[in-house]
C-alpha cells in the first residue's frame, strides 16, 4: 500500500511513549487500529499482509525511539493486538462462509476457494511479515524481535490456528451440504459469492462498531420516564 490504511504517526507516538503499566491499552489501541484498517478494505490476504505491514512497522519504529520501557515487551503488545483483532477477521470469514455454504454454494469455486485457502495461509503470512518487519527494523530491536517471533512459532499466536480449523470446518461442511442435496439454492448463492470479499468486511465491520459502540448515557431523573417511552418506540 501506499498510504498506511491508517494514522501510522500516531501509533509510532503511542509506543514511543508507552509505559511500563500501559501494556493492555497498547493492546487494545494495536487491536483496534488493525480492525479499523481492515475493515474499510476487502477481506483478501493481500489486504490483510498489507495492515499487517503498516502496523508492525509502525510499532517497531516506535519501540525503537522508547527508552522507558524493554522493546521485547513492547513488541509483544503489538504482535498480541494483531493477533487479537485477526482472530475477528478468522469469525468474520467464517460466518460468511458458513453463511454461503449453508445456501448451497460450493466452497471449490473459484472464488470461495480463494478464501479458504486464504484462511489455510494465514499463519504462514502473518509470520512472514512480521520476519520482513523485523529484518528492516533498528538494529537495537533484533534480538527482541527474534524472541517475539521464536515465541509466535512455538504457539503464541491464536490466530493462525484458528484460521486452518476454520477452513478445515467449512470443507467438511460443504462436503456435507452437498451430500445431503442442499444444492439447490446454488445459483443464488453463486450470485452472493462474487461479492465475497465485501461482505466478510462488512461483517468485520460490524463487529468493530458493536465493540467501539459507547455506553448509552442514563436519563435525568425528571425525564427518565419519556425517555423509557421513546426507547420503546
Amino acid at each position: 500500500m501506499a498510504k498506511p490504511p491508517f494514522d501510522q504517526q500516531a501509533l509510532i507516538d503511542m509506543f514511543e511513549t508507552a509505559s511500563a503499566k500501559g501494556g493492555d491499552q497498547l493492546r487494545t489501541a494495536v487491536s483496534q487500529t488493525t480492525l479499523q484498517a481492515l475493515k474499510g478494505r476487502e477481506m483478501t490476504l493481500s489486504n490483510v499482509k498489507g495492515v499487517l505491514k503498516a502496523v508492525s512497522e509502525a510499532a517497531s519504529m516506535g519501540a525503537a525511539k522508547n527508552t522507558q520501557v524493554d522493546p521485547e515487551a513492547l513488541l509483544d503488545k503489538a504482535v498480541t493486538g494483531m493477533d487479537d483483532a485477526l482472530l475477528k477477521a478468522v469469525e468474520a470469514h467464517r460466518t460468511a462462509l458458513s453463511t454461503l455454504a449453508a445456501q448451497g454454494a460450493d466452497l471449490r469455486e473459484k472464488h470461495l476457494k480463494k478464501a479458504v485457502l486464504d484462511l489455510e495461509k494465514m499463519e504462514d503470512t502473518v509470520f512472514g511479515v512480521l520476519k520482513k518487519t523485523a529484518k528492516t527494523a533498528d538494529a537495537n530491536l533484533g534480538g527482541a524481535w527474534g524472541n517475539v517471533l521464536e515465541k509466535m512459532q512455538a504457539g503464541g499466536m491464536k490466530s493462525g490456528p484458528m484460521a486452518a480449523m476454520t477452513a478445515e470446518q467449512l470443507v467438511s461442511q460443504m462436503e456435507s451440504t452437498l451430500k445431503e442435496g442442499r444444492a439447490a439454492s446454488m445459483r443464488a448463492a453463486q450470485a452472493l459469492a462474487e461479492g465475497y470479499a465485501a461482505l466478510v468486511s462488512g461483517v468485520l465491520m460490524g463487529m468493530s462498531e458493536a465493540l467501539r459502540a459507547p455506553a448509552a448515557p442514563a436519563p435525568a431523573p425528571a425525564e427518565a420516564k419519556g425517555s423509557a417511552r421513546r426507547k420503546a418506540v
